[in-house]
């Protein structure tokens, strides 16, 4: 599989998002694919994105068998769905895990645990790590660890669907998954308050959303 460029990432991770998160509603048209894509909550970095844009990345995503226009949708506008499942047979663990990675980037385990809740909710953090143990050990390795930055307690864990890490980041293997209490005291405590934190934004983002969305069904 060639490496995605940064468009190419953020569609195919709004698909995958709206997939679990909005069924009712998937797959997307262009425009609210678009809409999708161009988020201020749950993406970094925030993008802007017109449909030409999306439309390319759609392209180069279906050559590749990630993404494509649905089938069996009874629709006058195309509507696009992705792929990945058929191309990698994930489990929910996984594609919730990886998703977030594919629209937030680099994260450490704490921020991944409750981002990914809306998709799939990792009971410990000890689950997180031995799913993205699972998705560093496949044969077509999607995610690595970071070499961990001076002053921080916790690996930063990113995709590898992309080019966007430069070789001299990435770190070698993935590390074994301890019990929590080879961890580091405090440790725990500390991703819980991560998680917890990135769960509100992510509820007043949604908030503002919804708001917005009434406001103009009224103008």
């Amino acid at each position: 599989m060639d490496l995605l460029n940064d468009v190419e990432v953020r569609v195919l991770g709004s698909l995958i998002e709206k997939d679990i998160t909005t069924p009712d509603y998937y797959p997307l048209s262009l425009n609210a694919l678009v809409n999708a894509c161009n988020q201020k909550n749950n993406r970094d970095p925030v993008m802007t994105l017109d449909e030409e844009a999306v439309r390319a990345a759609l392209d180069l995503l279906q050559r590749q068998r990630l993404a494509g226009p649905a089938g069996g949708v009874d629709s006058r506008v195309t509507k696009y769905e992705h792929r990945l499942q058929e191309v990698f047979n994930f489990d929910r663990r996984e594609i919730a895990v990886l998703c977030v990675l594919l629209l937030r980037g680099a994260q450490t385990p704490g921020e991944l645990r409750g981002r990914a809740e809306r998709m799939y909710q990792f009971e410990a953090l000890e689950d997180i790590l031995a799913t993205i143990e699972r998705l560093g050990q496949r044969e077509s390795t999607l995610v690595t660890v970071l070499p961990r930055q001076p002053g921080t307690k916790e690996s930063r864990y990113m995709h590898l669907l992309s080019s966007g890490v430069p070789e001299a980041q990435v770190g070698v293997g993935m590390p074994a998954v301890g019990p929590a209490s080879e961890r580091a005291p405090g440790e725990d405590r500390v991703s819980r308050l991560e998680g917890g934190v990135a769960e509100l934004r992510r509820e007043i983002g949604e908030m503002r959303e919804q708001l917005a969305a009434l406001r103009k069904q009224f103008e």
